[in-house]
């Protein structure tokens, strides 16, 4: 039986590509976009891995947060690394000018000592070496920073600005820096100054919020696993994170693995709409293969044979496509290459990265075998007797139980294979759920469509181009279905990124500053808190100052267990959290469970933590947390929950816990300041002179700084959802395609009874655009619907209609169906009715 299968399957692909050229576009095209996608993720990490030891600044580092290595500490790095460098990272302002001319800029400050960079190159411009550049000029100790700040602020090379009291005069601007991503997202442009030119600015004193960080170049063959569980052995109470040269810059690689996984999705939803095409190339295939069907049929061919011949020939199709889409895939990113790494702020290593291409390839298999496993099914449904009868497509709408059932296995396997290898459970199946939706409610609309369209046709009277439309929309071989499925998909995944993208930039540029304040002020010493709040007190301009005192704490323990044990990966895990106390209930604090403890409570420690993170973690009313602060535990037991609302922007702690449990422990206060924006530069000049050591957090500087991040993002994606939009275009071109020997027929018996090329052209035109409209209506309403979903359930934010994005999306509709159709227009009306007619006899 195989043999045969396979000798028929040969013979017939003799015939060529015939009918086949869009099934393998389709499916070429979603899998270039997927291995396209996944093969510029593998670039990233590759560089990042390669160039781990340059971007982290050293094999290895050991962060501290507001501390410095102990003595021992030191001397266990002394004992196992070559070389030790130290760098204090924090917040400040960089000012110039004195009084109300003064004028002052955020920065990130890296403090460093004379061992800097121990691996990689500091680029300046002047072209002078760093040590020379921070030397000074013999009166003032030297600084550089980067061009942003320094052309925000106006500075050259020789001029002069403040740290804290501490004045510097800039030698150098900063071209590059080997570490620049390793810290992560920072509020500002980055100053370097030497750490010992920092005693006399105040900007280090006790309580300060900074980190330290302790780059370690380490012997060649070190194993840093060992090193890592000796420092958590040795200092356990320490509070010391560990990194090192395998992920030199964690928070970039976490960033584009997670892009990269939604882009992956966003490829899937392109293959779905592929999918679409694909098992509409092969039903018209297997239309146009009836005749032989019923005649091998008759020669006493089973329907195992019949079933083996065109799989066999669809697999042999699909091999074809999926390596066309993994050449494309695979070159695409090779290409433009240098484009790519022109726009990214890592390393990235372009080349052949097998595994995102085998990851494209098992996609595309497995959406093949979903697509085309139901068509295929039904040729077992053809009859010896359609051979003499002309039934046109025979069989049912369903194929036997067995290909249903495995039709859902197979898409079953490639969601898990989608949720294990993007490591996105929720998002997989939240984007499966989108899909499955998509189809189902476009699937409903385009029947609806049909069937208002037949009703309509009477209304249509005394219009007979628009009643002509309506016929052949509503009528059985109706090509609606096909449309407004492919065209649909493709549509309602780019209204959905509209929604998605327009609610983001709604939340953070216009919702966010209407009750967000103008100002976090952070570094705020004790005894300074009086002289702020009376500043404040006194301006007309303030409506509202909220201050808390703070602290930054790693919770490293839950009932005894190390914390990421049991809890996982949470965000409130990774890394140091702000920590709070009070002596009362908060006035605006809302408790969703237990009780706060009395004002004057000295008993053992206790805390309040957030209920919706609580419940994220599975913690309980009595639960112990161990809290590393300042290199000492401290284990409280959680008295109650609480509501904590971040998305004002306000002050906002997960931890909170009673005074004593923290007595003796220095820290600083932060404060956010509600003002009027006009008032908002005196405020900062006021206090940053009053107290040089406070650092003032210009809210706005932070939105435009996350809208720039979100700009590349809306960016990334978009090119996703046009690339499963072109998918939906070439499947409207197969349907187009398919349709056109019908439209030879329609214009043929309309010619006869008297229509004109033009009455003709027109209905096929409002036939088009009356699917195109309604294509994108229905895409809007998906759209939405999945903007929604994402917003709230994922993002778990406000969610308002992008309007905006409406007009476009139906207006595309209606020119990509117009294309199509219009494009196998023309030999229809070109063809002569009596040589048609005569055919069809």
């Amino acid at each position: 039986m195989l043999s045969t299968a396979v000798r028929f399957a040969r013979r017939e692909l003799r015939g060529g590509l015939r009918g086949f050229r869009i099934f393998l576009a389709c499916l070429a095209l979603g899998v270039a976009a997927i291995a396209a996608v996944g093969s510029v993720r593998a670039a990233i990490q590759a560089g990042l891995e390669r160039e781990g030891a340059a971007l982290l600044g050293g094999d290895a580092e050991l962060r501290y947060t507001y501390r410095y290595a102990t003595e021992d500490e030191r001397a266990w790095m002394d004992a196992n690394a070559l070389a030790v460098s130290e760098i204090v990272d924090f917040r400040s302002l960089a000012t110039t000018g004195e009084g109300t001319g003064a004028d002052r800029g955020l920065t990130q400050v890296k403090a460093i000592d004379g061992l800097y960079p121990l691996i990689g190159e500091v680029v300046l411009t002047p072209d002078i070496p760093l040590a020379d550049a921070l030397s000074g000029n013999g009166t003032l100790p030297g600084a550089v920073m980067e061009r942003q700040l320094s052309d925000r602020m106006a500075l050259a090379p020789g001029d002069t600005f403040r740290l804290g009291t501490q004045d510097f005069v800039l030698t150098a601007t900063m071209i590059d820096i080997p570490d620049a991503n390793a810290g992560g997202f920072a509020l500002g442009p980055t100053t370097i100054v030497l750490l010992e030119d920092l005693a006399n600015s105040g900007l280090l004193a006790e309580g300060t919020l900074f980190e330290s960080r302790y780059r370690l170049d380490l012997p060649d063959g070190a194993n840093l696993d060992a090193l890592r569980t000796e420092v958590e052995q040795t200092f356990p109470q320490g509070g010391a994170r560990w990194s090192d040269a395998r992920n030199g810059a964690p928070g970039i690689a976490q960033f584009v693995d997670r892009l990269g996984a939604f882009l992956v999705l966003v490829g899937l939803s392109g293959l779905a709409v592929g999918g679409v095409g694909v098992s509409a190339a092969v039903r018209a295939y297997l239309a146009g293969k009836t005749s032989t069907i019923a005649t091998l049929k008759t020669l006493g061919a089973t329907r195992a044979t019949i079933f083996l011949t065109y799989f066999l020939q669809v697999g042999a199709l699909t091999i074809v496509g999926i390596a066309l889409g993994l050449i494309l895939g695979g070159a695409l990113p090779l290409l433009f290459a240098p484009l790519i790494e022109a726009r990214l702020p890592v390393p990235a290593e372009f080349t052949i990265h097998p595994a995102p291409l085998a990851e494209a390839a098992l996609y595309g298999l497995l959406a093949a075998l979903v697509f085309t496993l139901w068509p295929l099914a039904r040729t077992e449904d053809v009859r010896a007797a359609t051979l003499f009868r002309d039934g046109g497509e025979a069989g049912g709408w369903l194929p036997r139980p067995g290909y249903i059932v495995a039709t859902f296995a197979i898409l079953a396997i490639l969601i898990a294979a989608a949720a294990t290898l993007t490591d996105a459970l929720t998002l997989t199946l939240y984007t499966a759920a989108g899909i499955a939706g998509s189809l189902v409610i476009l699937a409903l609309a385009a029947l609806a469509v049909r069937a208002l369209a037949r009703r309509s046709t009477t209304a249509a009277r005394g219009r007979p181009a628009l009643r002509a439309a309506l016929g052949a929309i509503g009528g059985p071989r109706s090509e609606a279905i096909s449309v407004v499925l492919s065209l649909g998909l493709g549509l309602t995944v780019l209204a959905s990124v509209g929604q998605i993208d327009g609610n983001l930039r709604q939340a953070i540029a216009r919702d966010l500053p209407e009750v967000a304040p103008s100002f976090f002020f952070v570094d705020i010493q004790p005894d300074q808190l009086e002289g702020f709040n009376d500043r404040l007190a006194t301006d007309p301009a303030v409506s509202r100052v909220d201050t808390a005192p703070m602290l930054r704490g790693i919770i490293s323990q839950i009932n005894g267990q190390p914390a990421r044990q049991v809890a996982g990966d949470h965000w409130v895990l990774d890394g140091d959290r702000g920590v709070t106390y009070n002596a009362a209930q908060p006035e605006n604090t809302t408790l969703t469970e237990g009780e706060w403890w009395p004002e004057d409570y000295t008993g053992p420690p206790l805390i309040s933590f957030a209920a919706e993170e609580g419940a994220e973690l599975d913690l309980e009313i009595g639960d112990e947390i161990t809290i590393n602060i300042l290199g000492r535990d401290i284990t409280a037991t959680i008295a109650s929950f609480r509501e904590v609302d971040f998305s004002t922007a306000g002050i906002g702690f997960i931890l909170s816990m009673n005074p004593a449990a923290l007595a003796g422990a220095p820290h600083t206060h932060i404060a956010t300041v509600y003002a009027e924006q006009e008032a908002e530069a005196q405020i900062l000049r006021d206090l940053a002179n009053a107290y040089p050591n406070i650092t003032g957090i210009a809210v706005r500087d932070g939105i435009a700084r996350a809208s720039d991040l979100l700009d590349g993002i809306a960016a990334a994606v978009s090119y996703g959802a046009a690339a499963t939009l072109l998918t939906g275009f070439l499947v409207l071109i197969g349907a187009a395609a398919a349709g056109e020997r019908a439209r030879t027929t329609e214009a043929a018996i309309l010619k006869t009874i008297g229509a004109t090329r033009r009455r003709i052209l027109t209905s096929f035109a409002l036939r088009a655009a009356l699917l195109g409209f309604a294509a994108g209506c229905v895409a809007l309403l998906a759209g939405i619907i999945g903007g929604w979903s994402v917003t709230t359930f994922i993002m778990d934010t406000s969610y308002a209609v992008i309007w905006g994005s409406a007009l476009p999306i139906i207006l595309g509709g209606i020119a990509a169906t117009l294309l199509a159709g219009l494009a196998f227009a023309w030999r229809p009306l070109a063809a002569r009715p009596a040589q048609v007619l005569r055919a069809r006899e």
